[in-house]
């Protein structure tokens, strides 16, 4: 589909140093969007991504540090974007760790990362967002989930990130209703498996993993002008993967 001009919006894109974070951030520079690259730790990766994005076209750039689960590092993270480009317009929650292993071998502090980056960090971001949305009656925030979350799915294996996910699709359904008189809209994006991904199954939907362009796709979707309407919904990018299937 055809790019959305943001060449006036300021967007900030959670964990976009590297992986799916790093390429729906660029796709938001080539719309000519103010980009904040944020990153918790990777400094240089998070400095070339911004470099790159002015490359792409973005009409200003920036990096900006914080752990997404702390209130006083989002807020810091908030206020320096604010300070430099201006109210946040476009909020991609991205963050999210993975810990594919059993539930009863996980460390607790690794369940509770899990969680917390996934879930807390989409939480706290999009609540510090909201106040600059609603004061100029626009607002885009679009999280990143995972396919068929809304079915209940559920494994041993990795079982707190399907938990998190899960809580990620209902907080955006909830958002959506609460921001419906305030020219915001939440969405969601949720895939299956991405080509940057640790670990493949098997055999995959369409014979592949889905492309960092078939994420970018969906998110220009919900950032287009004209789908102000469209808020609540979930796009699962997942190649038509049946995960009941017997």
């Amino acid at each position: 589909m055809d790019r959305p001009d943001l060449s006036d919006r300021t967007v900030l894109v959670t964990g976009s140093a590297s992986d799916i974070g790093r390429e729906l951030l660029l796709a938001t520079a080539d719309c000519g969007a103010q980009t904040a690259v944020h990153y918790r730790t990777s400094a240089e990766a998070a400095r070339d991504v911004a470099a790159a994005a002015l490359r792409r076209g973005a009409a200003e750039t920036m990096t900006v540090q914080g752990d997404v689960t702390d209130p006083d590092d989002v807020d810091e993270l908030f206020a320096a974007v604010e300070s430099e480009l201006g109210s946040v317009d476009v909020l991609v929650n991205n963050v999210g760790d993975f810990a594919p292993s059993h539930w009863s071998d996980l460390e607790f502090e690794t369940w509770n990362r899990v969680i917390e980056t996934n879930l807390n960090g989409t939480y706290l971001c999009s609540k510090r967002a909201l106040p600059g949305m609603r004061e100029v009656g626009y607002g885009r925030i679009v999280n990143v989930g995972y396919a068929s979350s809304e079915k209940g799915l559920v494994s041993p294996k990795n079982f707190p990130y399907f938990v998190a996910k899960t809580g990620v699709v209902m907080f955006t359904r909830m958002l959506a209703a609460d921001t419906q008189d305030d020219g915001i809209t939440v969405n969601a994006i949720s895939p299956y498996v991405v080509g940057n991904s640790d670990e493949f199954p098997a055999e995959l939907p369409r014979g592949r993993p889905a492309s960092f362009d078939d994420l970018v796709q969906p998110l220009y979707f919900f950032l287009d002008p004209d789908t102000g309407y469209v808020s609540g919904d979930n796009i699962e990018v997942d190649g038509g993967w049946l995960p009941e299937r017997v």
